[in-house]
């Protein structure tokens, strides 16, 4: 008997017949729509599947897709990424984190460069990895520079509660999680988006119906996040915005799903929080990540997301009990300040804030590809800007 191989964890979820059935009951139920609908996809994994496989092709023509935050490397502003660089070029610094941020372009370059450059910079896996380098490199100052959703939090946590109850003396946190529900609350606090906070979606002008993505009608939740956290963070979105949430796995067949419960919630004039991924995710989530998470970090009081400005409470910071571990604390005095804006010509803010495509952008895949990134959006693995290019022959 054959052992069990990855693939057959997902080959059901990338059946090609029971994806061209849900197109077809997407299709007959969208018929039925009184206007046209646009989903946000909030994490990059969805937006990547939606290319890869060809659902824009699968789906009516009054179904559309508005490209999200995407992933936490396409958020990460400037400046936080020259605190990396800058913390990097310490002599007695063995600067980690995980290996999306390898290519991310600061003022300063990337950390790619700082690396070419004769810094100690080392790209993981796990974060618990820093506990052996830490080990092994007792006279240097290990900085984990932490970035991520809620997914990736509790593996933080997990790493500082190793640390202090080993006694570790050398291994320091750079925190940049951060949370989505604060960013999908402060997309539909945008003008542009929310121009109606009711389920029935008013008649597009004839520039909107060329450009629907200026408005949200409902999101595709990333299930990574909720199961973490339950998909109880997004009871606010139907109950307050009157918005539609799936909580959606990343296959194929999860996304085209998610799609056709979207769009029955529509035709039959609901407004709920689903759960698609019901393999994985629970109302509560995961408790036990959950408190760990508390324990060791709180709501910093605003965190700035690369393309959508300030968002208050939507990033993490270490507890003042746990400072002594906080990089940014003891670094203070060489860490930049000024906030940093994109190339003038790059637009990844407007992708971000689901307010343009990738193929609008005048230096989409001539100036600015994967080899040469001069946006987030392309140089991150879960960004729109790669997806289009990595598949755009497929729309």
């Amino acid at each position: 008997m054959m052992g069990l191989e990855l693939k057959n964890l997902y080959d059901d979820f990338r059946d090609a017949d029971t994806i061209k059935a849900y197109a077809q009951i997407i299709k007959e139920d969208a018929l039925k729509l009184p206007k046209p609908i646009n989903i946000m996809e909030v994490c990059g994994g969805h937006t990547h599947t939606i290319m890869k496989y060809g659902i824009l092709q699968l789906l009516p023509s009054n179904i559309k897709f508005i490209h999200g935050p995407g992933c936490p490397v396409c958020i990460m502003p400037k400046e936080r990424i020259d605190h990396a660089y800058v913390l990097a070029e310490q002599k007695d610094v063995i600067l980690v984190t995980l290996g999306d941020m390898i290519k991310v372009p600061g003022s300063k370059g990337s950390l790619q460069d700082a690396r070419s450059k004769g810094a100690d910079v080392r790209f993981v896996y796990s974060p618990m990895d820093c506990l052996k380098i830490a080990r092994e490199n007792p006279s240097s100052k290990v900085i984990f520079f932490a970035i991520g959703f809620e997914t990736t939090t509790p593996m933080t946590a997990a790493l500082l509660d190793n640390v202090i109850k080993n006694g570790i003396k050398n291994i320091y946190f750079h925190i940049n999680h951060v949370t989505v529900p604060e960013a999908m609350s402060a997309l539909l606090a945008d003008e542009d988006n929310n121009k109606s906070t009711t389920s029935v979606v008013p008649a597009p002008s004839e520039a909107e119906a060329a450009h629907p993505r200026n408005k949200i009608n409902a999101f595709l939740g990333p299930s990574h996040v909720s199961v973490i956290t339950g998909s109880k963070i997004y009871e606010e979105f139907p109950r307050d915005f009157h918005m539609p949430v799936v909580v959606a796995g990343f296959e194929p067949v999860d996304v085209m799903q998610s799609i056709s419960m979207i769009v029955k919630q529509f035709v039959e004039g609901r407004c709920e929080l689903e759960v698609e991924y019901k393999r994985a995710v629970t109302y509560e989530g995961n408790l036990k990540a959950q408190e760990l998470i508390n324990k060791y970090f709180e709501k910093a009081d605003k965190f700035r997301w690369r393309g959508l400005g300030d968002i208050p409470k939507s990033g993490l910071k270490l507890r003042d009990a746990f400072k002594e571990f906080d990089a940014e604390i003891l670094y203070k005095n060489i860490l930049p300040t000024q906030e940093i804006n994109d190339h003038k010509l790059c637009i990844c803010g407007d992708i971000l804030r689901g307010k343009a495509s990738p193929p609008e952008c005048t230096i989409f895949g001539t100036a600015c590809k994967p080899t040469s990134p001069i946006g987030s959006c392309m140089v991150s693995s879960e960004g729109a800007c790669a997806a289009y290019y990595k598949y755009g022959n497929l729309v």
